[in-house]
This record gives C-alpha cells, sequence and structure tokens, in this order.
C-alpha cells in the first residue's frame, strides 16, 4: 500500500524552519536548537514535502528563502507567537518568552546589557537573547525582533521609532589632558582598518590628517579602555565616555555630529503582546536617560 502524502506540516518542522531562516545556515540552526544538522536537514525536507514546493534555496552563503518560504515563515512566526501567548496566560502576569534583541558592540555593551539584564531580573518569564555582531541581522528574515540602529531605515515592512541623538567627543586621562593643554600633540585611540567607514573614524581621519594612532579596536568600548589604560586620547560617545572611570573630556576643538539612534520591529508584531512590551521598555530605558547621551553625560 502506498505511502499517503502528508499534506499537514508538523509542528516541529516549523521550528526548525523558523531557525533555519533565522540563522541561515544549517550548523547555527542546530546550535540554537541543541541538535544536529542533518535533524535540521530532514525537517527542512519534510516541510518542503508538505508544502509541495521548495522553501529554501542553498546557496554557498548559506540558506535563503523562496517567496513560498517567506510566506511560510511569515505563518510559523505567527503561529510562535500565538504559542507564547498560550504560555503566558497560563503563567500569570508579566512578560513570558523570548525576546531577541541586536544592537552595536558599544551600545550593546555601554548602555543596554545592564538594563535589559536588570529588566529580566524583575519579570521571571522573560528571556532576553542580545546580539552584539557588527553584521546587522534581518528583520524580515526573523532573525531578530528588535533592531537598534545607528541610522534611519530607508526601506523595509518595519515600525522605526526615534530613540535618541548619541553626541561625541573626546576623552583621555588626567594626564593626556593636561599634556594637551600644555602643547603636547595628541596621540589617537580609533577604529581599525575593517572600521574606517565607521562615521566616527571618516571624520577623525579628515580633521587630524597627520595623526598617530596609537590603539585601534572595533568598537568605543574597547577603545574606552584603552583610554583608560593611558594609550590616548579617544572619540567616544558620551553615554561611554562621561561614564568611564578615570577619563575626562579632553577638547581639541570641534566634536563630530551626532547620530540617532532607533529601535526598528516589525510591522506584523505591532499587536504580538511580548515584543511590544518589550520595545517600549527599550524605549523607556533611553527616554528616561537621554541626559546621558548629551555633552557632559549628566
Amino acid at each position: 500500500m502506498a505511502e499517503q502524502k502528508r499534506t499537514d506540516p508538523d509542528w516541529q518542522d516549523l521550528r526548525v524552519f523558523l531557525a533555519l531562516g533565522r540563522h541561515g545556515s544549517l550548523s547555527a540552526a542546530a546550535r540554537a536548537l541543541g541538535v544536529n544538522h542533518a535533524t535540521v536537514a530532514r525537517r527542512l525536507h519534510a516541510l518542503e514535502r508538505a508544502a509541495g514546493e521548495k522553501l529554501m534555496e542553498r546557496r554557498p552563503d548559506g540558506y535563503v528563502l523562496t517567496a513560498k518560504g517567506a510566506q511560510v515563515l511569515s505563518a510559523a512566526s505567527d503561529m510562535e507567537a500565538a504559542a507564547r501567548g498560550i504560555t503566558r496566560g497560563a503563567a500569570g502576569e508579566g512578560p513570558h518568552g523570548l525576546v531577541r534583541i541586536n544592537a552595536p558592540p558599544a551600545l550593546s555593551q555601554g548602555f543596554l546589557a545592564r538594563r535589559l539584564a536588570e529588566l529580566v531580573a524583575d519579570q521571571p518569564g522573560l528571556d532576553v537573547d542580545l546580539a552584539t555582531g557588527i553584521r546587522a541581522v534581518s528583520l524580515e528574515r526573523h532573525e531578530t525582533d528588535i533592531a537598534i540602529r545607528m541610522s534611519r531605515p530607508e526601506d523595509g515592512d518595519v515600525i522605526a521609532k526615534r530613540l535618541v541623538e548619541v553626541g561625541f567627543g573626546f576623552y583621555a586621562g588626567a594626564r593626556w589632558c593636561e599634556g594637551i593643554a600644555a602643547g603636547q600633540e595628541p596621540v589617537f585611540i580609533g577604529f581599525d582598518e575593517a572600521d574606517v567607514h565607521v562615521p566616527e573614524a571618516a571624520w577623525l581621519a579628515r580633521h587630524f590628517p597627520r595623526r598617530r594612532v596609537a590603539f585601534r579596536a572595533g568598537n568605543h568600548a574597547l577603545q574606552a579602555v584603552a583610554a583608560q589604560a593611558g594609550a590616548g586620547v579617544a572619540l567616544l560617545p558620551h553615554y561611554i565616555g562621561a561614564v568611564a572611570q578615570g577619563l575626562q573630556p579632553c577638547p581639541l576643538g570641534a566634536d563630530p555630529p551626532g547620530r540617532e539612534v532607533w529601535m526598528l520591529t516589525r510591522r506584523r508584531d505591532r499587536h504580538d503582546p511580548l515584543i511590544h512590551g518589550v520595545a517600549e521598555r527599550v524605549a523607556a530605558f533611553f527616554a528616561r536617560e537621554a541626559a546621558l547621551f548629551t555633552p557632559g553625560g549628566e
């Protein structure tokens, strides 16, 4: 007797498909789920058989959704959100479930991490995954639920909320600041060669073309550590420089223009109580401490 073709998708297949769509590779999805990559591949093939067509294309840089795959991913995300709602209702009051947030490394280390950890400590049912990779992950691929960006998005079906404008200034230890005030040439701490495109790095190169950069690092939080150790003068966002122990403002003339911080969420998630609730709390962090991002950080 021939095996009857399965037409109803299995939730475990969908769960694996969600992970693969978000992470883009078998190995990354397998790590996220705690299974082996063969299981991920098998679940994908089973879901494609049920759907009757290809949902993903394998390319050298990972798996890419087909048009049908994007539809299935969106539907599966809705199912996941509904499942969270059921669990939330059973668990009682307060947010319950996982929210994934992606933000730049320095903003994560210098501002968000502690405040999000305090939120988790205050809400026992809430789990937060804070990703700080340089690569901007995709909301459309459901790689993250909330994205914090240092520029306004130009397209995409997202809700963009301006959070704050980050101001910048030069910071160093007292010895460097006193020496510069007495006429000593500054030695700088800056971005590494892979990050010369960062606006602050480009501004520094234009305004101090003959500068010596004695220490280079890939984000402002690491640069602040180098400045605390006495390596030179760092151009830092005020929310890092003004609170870093042992650093003080070290004016060198003009400062670069500020940069806006934006929070992005998928438009379709605007009615998801978990994601919407956490997004509102993130916005409140910035609103409550907006002065930290201005000159002086007070």
